[in-house]
């Protein structure tokens, strides 16, 4: 019986056996459900596909185990935690009968084992938040590292607009829920495998504790059990059913919240823009609007918590009496003693909560649920989005283009049945009236456009570089700009002050390591010979000049494609622009006449610029 004292003498042994024989089963179990899980729920199987590759093993070295090993060590962790609140529930059960009976030895005993049960959880506990806390910060950096490969991979980052299901906010989603995923997956797991251990532990006591007792005329065995289960049971149905919209509300108010955020962050990042125009008025309605969206929707869920945390709130407060309520006749029969009364308290709360875990962690668990959405969806985009159209390139080392179709997403034709062939050192601009699919022609021969068609060859991707109207500048250093897509330790001290002079940039040579937000301190015309710049350091074999000299002055503009046909001799340059300033400066040039017609000639008057 749970009144009756155990044998403190042999119980560690016992308590080890126990520890053993429970993990080997909680191991067992606990790959059962995840098994089942993983294919029979939706969220299940999107938590394997997020997480399944991390825990599978690939090879025979630690590092390649850690993650099974810490799982298993936190299981281990969890069940010795539930055999020392089992103990601990009888080492109180002996200290309230001490007091019963007025036996100080038997008190200021059970007073020690206490204090021994109490210093094994303590220390028990620091190691198990270590433990997870490591095993957290290493599952969120391969999970960040996993999405960002995957949004990377195939320039999904960026045709992920061209699909039907585009997402928005992809930082937000690898930046807060990755975080918030492997704290929750680890948060959910552990308490789900210590709340069923504790349920089982506990309800054997409750058991042991309980009576008979006449319900409705008919004597009820074990009442004490079966009464706990039914009255937890009534009160989960009921929270789930308040509790469900949450699910929704909770993917709703983290969407509103990265939406708003996006707006403030842009609002930043084209400040002198809405400066210039006085553009605040209609700044600061948008904002509201958003924001006012995000404030109704907080406030949706906060009447649902209401109503959830109400009705958990009574459920628990009405559980504090309970087991006294329904102990009482046993107690004053004098069948229970007052540590059986206490063991008794102890039991249904642990059972309790155990049985009540999700009802309480409901509104944790929806927004668990959206986290696994969010995720997902961003994979799912990904991988839409490299499934979508692009033209395969040949490798040359000069530009040919055969059959090239370019279209709108509508399907109407903006250059049709394109074919020209640039040898090395070749020149070739580009025109034509606004919207005729200039630089869309450009992104097709990138690859970045998923509506064009035919055979194109020309140098590698590592030897191209294309430069838009507003060239890239990465975060960092001078240096970093200069030397991108490589890294800044391509670029010597004396290699980069050459270049920023040839490019009439000589102010910036001491600046090389400065760390600035350099596409703010530099104004577009800077912008554009720092571009000029970067294409003589990385020196490829074919570049595409997209408007790229469009803030300077017709004498810097000379004297730049001077210096790239000078010191890259051998680099194919294809600009588009409108100047006809940019016509001599180019050998070919092609004219598109817009519904997919053009024409291509060679430039009547080429001036081949010379360097100064």
């Amino acid at each position: 019986m749970g009144d009756t004292p155990l044998d403190w003498g042999s119980e560690w042994m016992s308590s080890l056996l126990w520890v053993g024989e429970v993990f080997a089963a909680t191991v067992v179990g606990f790959a059962v459900v995840v098994w089942l899980l993983s294919r029979r729920t939706m969220w299940g199987r999107q938590f394997r596909r997020l997480t399944f590759a991390y825990f599978r093993p690939t090879g025979r070295d630690w590092a390649s185990w850690r993650p099974v090993g810490t799982v298993l060590l936190l299981l281990l962790m969890t069940v010795i935690s539930v055999r020392i609140s089992v103990l601990l529930s009888y080492s109180e059960n002996g200290l309230y009968t001490a007091m019963q009976e007025l036996s100080t030895s038997s008190f200021a005993r059970f007073l020690g084992i206490f204090g021994v049960l109490a210093t094994i959880h303590v220390v028990r506990s620091m190691f198990a938040y270590y433990v997870v806390q490591g095993f957290t910060i290493r599952w969120r950096l391969w999970l960040t590292e996993h999405m960002i490969d995957d949004w990377l991979s195939g320039q999904a980052y960026h045709r992920g607009q061209f699909t039907a299901s585009s997402v928005d906010n992809p930082d937000q989603r690898i930046q807060e829920d990755v975080a918030s995923f492997a704290s929750d997956s680890a948060e959910f797991g552990i308490g789900v495998v210590g709340k069923g251990l504790s349920l089982v532990s506990f309800t054997v006591i409750l058991w042991q504790l309980s009576g008979p007792l006449r319900i409705f005329g008919a004597e009820v065995p074990r009442a004490m059990t079966f009464l706990t289960y039914f009255y937890v049971f009534t009160a989960s149905v009921i929270a789930f059913r308040i509790g469900r919209p949450l699910i929704r509300l909770n993917f709703l108010n983290e969407n509103l919240a990265a939406s708003f955020r996006y707006a403030l962050v842009r609002l930043r990042d084209n400040s002198e823009s809405v400066a210039f125009y006085r553009g605040e008025t209609v700044e600061k309605a948008g904002l509201v609007t958003r924001f006012g969206t995000l404030i109704a929707n907080s406030w949706a869920i906060v009447y649902r918590n209401i109503r959830l945390q109400g009705w958990n709130l009574s459920i628990s407060q009405l559980a504090v009496v309970f087991p006294v309520v329904i102990q009482a006749p046993r107690f004053f029969s004098g069948a229970l003693k007052l540590g059986g009364m206490q063991q008794t308290v102890t039991a249904f709360a642990q059972v309790h909560d155990s049985l009540s875990y999700f009802r309480n962690a409901y509104s944790g668990f929806a927004g668990y649920r959206a986290t696994i959405n969010r995720l997902t969806g961003l994979l799912d985009t990904d991988r839409e989005s490299r499934a979508l159209p692009a033209l395969v390139h040949e490798t040359s080392d000069e530009l040919h283009i055969d059959g090239l179709t370019v279209s709108r997403p509508d399907g109407q034709p903006l250059v049709e049945d394109l074919g020209l062939h640039l040898r090395t050192g070749a020149t070739l601009l580009v025109t034509g009236q606004s919207g005729s699919g200039k630089t869309t022609l450009l992104r097709s021969l990138a690859g970045l456009w998923p509506y064009a068609n035919g055979a194109v060859s020309r140098p590698p991707d590592t030897q191209a570089l294309f430069l838009s109207q507003q060239p890239y500048l990465p975060q960092g250093s001078l240096r970093a700009a200069l030397a991108y897509p490589e890294r800044p330790t391509i670029v010597d001290d004396e290699q980069a002050r050459k270049v920023l002079r040839q490019v009439h940039l000589a102010q910036l040579s001491d600046r090389l390591d400065d760390e600035a937000n350099w596409s703010r301190m530099l104004s577009p015309g800077e912008q554009q010979r720092l571009g000029f710049a970067r294409i003589l350091i990385n020196r490829p074999r074919i570049a595409f000049l997209d408007e790229a000299t469009s803030a300077l002055d017709e004498g810097i503009e000379n004297s730049l494609y001077a210096l790239l046909c000078c010191e890259l001799p051998d680099c194919i340059l294809v600009s588009v622009g409108h100047r006809p300033t940019l016509g001599p400066l180019h050998a070919n040039h092609l004219k598109l006449l817009g519904g997919g017609r053009w024409t291509l000639s060679a430039t009547a008057e080429t001036q081949v610029p010379t360097a100064a």
